[in-house]
């Protein structure tokens, strides 16, 4: 008996043929029915385009305006008018400084060149699907564009040309060079100023909402940057000098040329000078030699109880500023000695008592640098107004100084003018060589105190004598 094989089932073939023919019937249908659906659509937007031509496209606005239709100049004209009603204007600010303009002159508005550009534009570009969905949204639901702006950064600069000049300024670098253990150039680092174009673009770029609402006056507050220097002064050197400390102050006018020729000499004699910490600086030591032979001139000075001729006359000009710079730095006073009688100089400017001479090589101005850090000295003269300034620069350590106002006690009215003959002059000449003064004793009172303690407490007396007005007189024939 023979073995049977038994063929497996099979599905039969012709469900499947009906399948795929089906399926491509539905692909043909489908790719069909879509190409149809575009080109009845591009037919469709091409008429549209025609109909439409050269004006904005139905169902656009601009800020709920609606423009569908318009040509591009009629959109021009709509913004040009609405920028023609404003009749605002702008208040620019700096401090008390200020400068206005109105919206109009400024050209501040509705950017109607922009917008009528947009919204021509819009459905219009290279992207022919991109182009008909926009003009079906458009056409059934609306498309509404935010406005632009503009204003004139030509006027805007021009109004701000006056703040600008006023504010701005180069940041300074720091200049500290050395020669011989002194400071021959020193120049502390200042920061610059200058006025922020782009923080008041925005500020004013903000007011465009609020301009539709008709105010009457939009202030824009000027805002200015600090702009650093490259180099601090701190950077510029490992001493510690960092910034100003004090200044003293004092003034000259009416000085004889001789007198203003000393001082300035001696002022330059002690500029740049370094001091130590705990070094104690003597104004003598520092000046040196005051004589004809070290440059000086005769001037009036104060010796042996009278006002006469001598080299180096001015010199205490310098030595009273200093003392000043001192008594407001805080810094302590080693030996300091009030002039014989008060000198018209040096009330100029201040009360009495705040002087201090010098009378080389025996009477010093002294103060010692209790800081952690060097004390640099700097003078200014100004010819101008015949001013003499002391600048004392190193670190601040949390001193604070009070001065008393001077007490004025014991005054004793000058002697009466006292006339002596001169041979030497001619007859009928009268020359002047001493000044009165009214004596009187001052005194004021120092408090330093550095973190909220006390440090220095001290009171300065200066015992001024009455003081009489001498008069040559010519006897020469």
């Amino acid at each position: 008996m023979k073995n049977q094989i038994k063929n497996p089932i099979k599905k039969p073939r012709g469900k499947k043929k009906l399948f795929i023919a089906t399926s491509k019937a539905f692909f043909w249908f489908v790719t069909g029915a879509m190409l149809a659906t575009f080109l009845l659509t591009s037919f469709t937007f091409i008429i549209f385009e025609k109909i439409n031509s050269g004006v904005v496209y139905p169902g656009i606005s601009v800020e709920n305006i609606d423009v569908g239709k318009y040509t591009q100049k009629n959109v021009e004209r709509v913004f040009l008018k609405k920028n023609e009603a404003l009749d605002a204007q702008f208040t620019f600010r700096l401090d008390d400084f200020v400068a206005t303009i109105s919206a109009k002159d400024l050209g501040f508005g509705y950017d109607e060149n922009l917008i009528a550009k947009q919204t021509i534009a819009l459905g219009r570009s290279d992207n022919f699907l991109s182009n008909i969905s926009i003009v079906f949204q458009a056409y059934f639901d609306g498309i509404n564009l935010s406005p632009a702006y503009h204003y004139s950064e030509e006027k805007l600069f021009k109004t701000l040309a006056p703040f600008i000049e006023k504010a701005n300024k180069d940041p300074i670098d720091a200049l500290f060079s050395f020669q011989d253990g002194k400071v021959i150039t020193f120049k502390p680092s200042e920061e610059g100023r200058q006025i922020d174009i782009e923080e008041i673009k925005k500020d004013l770029n903000s007011q465009f909402e609020k301009i539709k609402q008709q105010p009457k006056n939009i202030i824009i507050p000027i805002s200015v940057k600090v702009l650093q220097p490259k180099i601090t002064t701190d950077k510029a050197n490992n001493l510690g000098i960092k910034e100003l400390i004090a200044k003293g102050e004092s003034l000259f006018q009416h000085s004889i040329p001789s007198r203003v020729f000393n001082l300035t000499l001696a002022a330059s004699r002690i500029n740049g000078i370094l001091i130590a910490p705990n070094e104690t600086f003597s104004f003598v030591k520092a000046l040196g030699d005051v004589s004809a032979f070290t440059g000086y001139q005769k001037a009036y000075v104060i010796q042996n109880g009278k006002t006469v001729l001598g080299d180096g006359g001015g010199i205490c000009q310098v030595s009273t500023t200093f003392f000043r710079a001192l008594l407001y730095a805080g810094l302590p006073i080693v030996e300091r000695r009030a002039h014989a009688y008060r000198v018209g100089y040096y009330e100029q400017d201040s009360p009495p008592g705040l002087d201090a001479t010098v009378f080389v090589p025996s009477v010093d101005l002294k103060f010692k640098n209790d800081t952690n850090n060097y004390i640099l000295i700097q003078t200014e003269v100004d010819p101008d107004i015949q001013q003499l300034l002391v600048f004392l620069y190193g670190t601040k350590d949390n001193r604070s100084v009070q001065l008393t106002n001077p007490v004025i006690t014991n005054r004793t009215p000058a002697p009466a003018d006292l006339y002596q003959e001169d041979p030497t002059l001619q007859k009928g000449i009268i020359k002047q060589v001493d000044f009165k003064a009214d004596g009187a004793t001052v005194s004021f009172t120092r408090e330093v105190t550095r973190d909220g303690k006390k440090v220095i407490t001290e009171k300065f007396v200066s015992n001024y004598a009455p003081w009489q007005s001498v008069f040559l007189r010519g006897t020469k024939e």
